[in-house]
């Protein structure tokens, strides 16, 4: 499985990539907001910037919400670097872009998946990535990791080559169990990333470890 980190931290994105285990990065509005990046040139800036630290698929939202304007900024995103993907929102027009990026080379990260018919359009109109929304699901008592579940199912009967990337991750068992069920991304924050480090018996082992070297100088 491949793990993306869902950020525009720079700081956190080269601590990620620093642990060797980094295959991408995926980013939105909120997120380069969050970041205080505003402003068309800067955020362009900003994705450059992210793709010069990472070896792997960046993906970079549109804001437009109409056929015209995702492919006007789309073809301008992808423009910007090899490992930009175009992050295009699940709505009518946006299914209209993927299929016409598709055409034409461009790759595509299909996001806002809340159901798995809205994967399978995603996947027919060609899609690189869909990205299903687990933690956002969870908050509405609906189980995410189903969903995930119900779309492997759907693309291995159909040999469909888009890969499902998990989205809202939350925490490291929304991981452990998208690993089980076959999702072929995660993204997710720094901390859901390097929890999966931590267990109390290693600590305790490395302690007596260090403890008995000690006694033996």
């Amino acid at each position: 499985m491949k793990f993306f980190i869902d950020t525009a931290n720079l700081d956190q994105i080269k601590e990620a990539q620093d642990m060797g285990i980094l295959d991408g990065v995926t980013t939105n509005p909120s997120l380069m907001a969050k970041e205080g990046i505003s402003g068309t040139e800067k955020v362009k800036q900003h994705y450059i910037d992210i793709c010069n630290i990472v070896d792997g698929d960046v993906s970079a939202e549109v804001i437009s919400t109409d056929f015209d304007g995702m492919i006007r900024e789309g073809e301008a995103l992808a423009a910007l670097h090899e490992q930009i993907v175009v992050k295009i929102p699940m709505i009518k027009d946006g299914i209209k872009a993927i299929k016409y990026f598709s055409s034409k080379g461009i790759r595509t990260n299909c996001t806002l998946i809340f159901s798995a018919g809205q994967a399978l359009l995603a996947a027919k109109a060609g899609a690189s990535y869909i990205s299903p929304f687990l933690g956002r699901l969870d908050d509405v008592s609906t189980d995410g990791i189903n969903l995930i579940d119900e779309i492997r199912m759907i693309f291995d009967n159909y040999f469909f080559e888009t890969e499902i990337l998990a989205a809202s991750i939350r925490h490291p068992m929304h991981i452990i169990d998208c690993a089980k069920i076959g999702a072929d991304v995660m993204t997710g924050p720094l901390n859901a990333i390097t929890a999966l480090l931590k267990h109390p018996l290693t600590d305790i082992g490395l302690a007596k470890f260090l403890e008995d070297h000690a006694k033996n100088n």
